[in-house]
């Protein structure tokens, strides 16, 4: 590549431009299996071509610059398939091709930048947005924006709790640190299956005690135990934060020990019990049948919270869930009426179960090893971490108007 220095986009700038709905075009040179499994989504459908690094490369000799090569082979593979105005973000799975793809681009007149990092940077990336933030109480909302995670930090005077922390813990320490809080407790609300917990890394780094409920401390396939120490959190379990009283709700029904907590018993953190378009499948311990009742029950005691409960997900499954300020965040008075699980309560248990059972989605094989990770069972490196969080969370029910475009990558080819 020539000296020329290629504008990029880090996966910062990236979150910004998707929350502001600013129009650009993507080019992602991955190979199709890989784009298939993972793309880049907005608030609104984003123009997306999807072509492999060495399907443009075509050298015409060793020597060639590929800058170069990429620029003489643009325009014969994808003819007018590129807008002629805005920009276009080259995408790879780790940004070490894309930068010759922006180049190319760059020598052919298009406003073209590179994704510093790739996909691999957009999936470890973290927004941090404040749900509240007063004298009494702060809550800080921790999102994984490509992947659809979302965490939580509470605090109140000195003290925070962590509630689902990610792997990268130094997302959680750092905050702390800059807010001069003491973490003096971390909570998995459940035995998560879509992402690797930074739990117990996390309370072992800040010196603080790990909670989890005690049914979810066992890897539900072969019933073997969790690896390391915990302390049990159950129904009814209260902490202690400052000046605030975090209630624990146990709301079986995604898992056997999901624990949903009442924060000042005004935001409920629903964990995979609820989201803002759908609940939590109980199929993912194998055993959806069994659970469905437990589901059932755990959402109507949910819905006997006041109205004004604001409800907080471990989830989201599209960045236009999110408001004004970048939160996930929603009424229980509004997600009554518009979430058509809860809807489906009102037609008894034999009709909410047919309901259940026709709306499970695929099972990803990388959600049982992930399970084992998350119970101390399968020990991985970084690298292997990263090929099991491939992809956004699948842990909601599958929509029944998932074909309405809801942001997600619109295709051009």
């Amino acid at each position: 590549m020539s000296g020329q220095v290629i504008p990029v986009w880090s996966p910062a700038e990236l979150h910004r431009q998707l929350s502001e709905k600013r129009p650009f075009a993507i080019l992602d040179v991955r190979n199709q299996s890989e784009f298939d499994v993972w793309k880049i989504e907005g608030k609104v459908p984003i123009p997306t071509i999807n072509l492999s690094y060495f399907d443009l490369l075509n050298l015409e000799d060793e020597n060639e610059e590929l800058a170069a090569a990429f620029a003489r082979e643009i325009p014969k593979r994808l003819h007018d398939q590129l807008p002629q105005r805005g920009p276009i973000l080259a995408v790879c799975a780790r940004g070490e091709t894309s930068p010759h793809i922006a180049e190319g681009l760059r020598r052919l007149g298009y406003e073209a930048y590179n994704l510093a990092g790739g996909m691999a940077a957009w999936g470890d990336h973290y927004e941090v947005r404040v749900i509240e933030e007063t004298r009494q109480l702060t809550i800080l909302q921790i999102s994984r924006p490509a992947r659809g995670c979302l965490s939580y930090l509470l605090a109140s005077g000195d003290e925070a709790i962590v509630v689902d922390p990610a792997r990268h813990i130094e997302t959680y320490t750092r905050l702390a640190a800059e807010r001069k809080l003491r973490i003096t407790a971390v909570l998995d609300t459940h035995l998560q299956a879509d992402h690797l917990s930074g739990g117990v890394a996390l309370a072992k780094a800040a010196g603080a005690e790990y909670w989890l409920h005690p049914y979810d401390s066992i890897y539900p396939d072969d019933l073997l135990p969790a690896t390391f120490p915990f302390r049990y959190v159950e129904g009814g379990t209260i902490f202690k934060v400052g000046e605030v009283n975090v209630r624990a709700l146990h709301l079986p029904g995604h898992t056997l020990g999901m624990i949903n907590p009442l924060v000042d018993d005004r935001y409920l953190l629903s964990g995979d019990t609820l989201f803002f378009d759908s609940i939590g499948r109980p199929d993912l311990g194998g055993k959806a049948t069994t659970w469905i009742p437990l589901l059932f029950d755990s959402l109507k005691q949910l819905l006997e919270l006041p109205d004004s409960t604001i409800v907080l997900p471990a989830h989201f499954s599209h960045m236009h869930e999110a408001d004004a300020q970048g939160c996930y965040r929603a009424p229980l008075s509004a997600l009554r009426s518009s979430n058509e699980g809860l809807r489906m309560l009102s037609q008894g248990l034999p009709t909410f179960s047919a309901y259940i059972e026709a709306s499970l989605p695929e099972h990803p094989q990388s959600y049982d090893d992930i399970r084992r990770v998350n119970t101390g069972l399968l020990q991985v490196d970084e690298a292997k971490a990263s090929e099991l969080e491939l992809g956004r969370n699948r842990c909601a029910l599958s929509q029944r108007e998932a074909g309405k475009q809801t942001g997600e990558g619109a295709s051009m080819v």
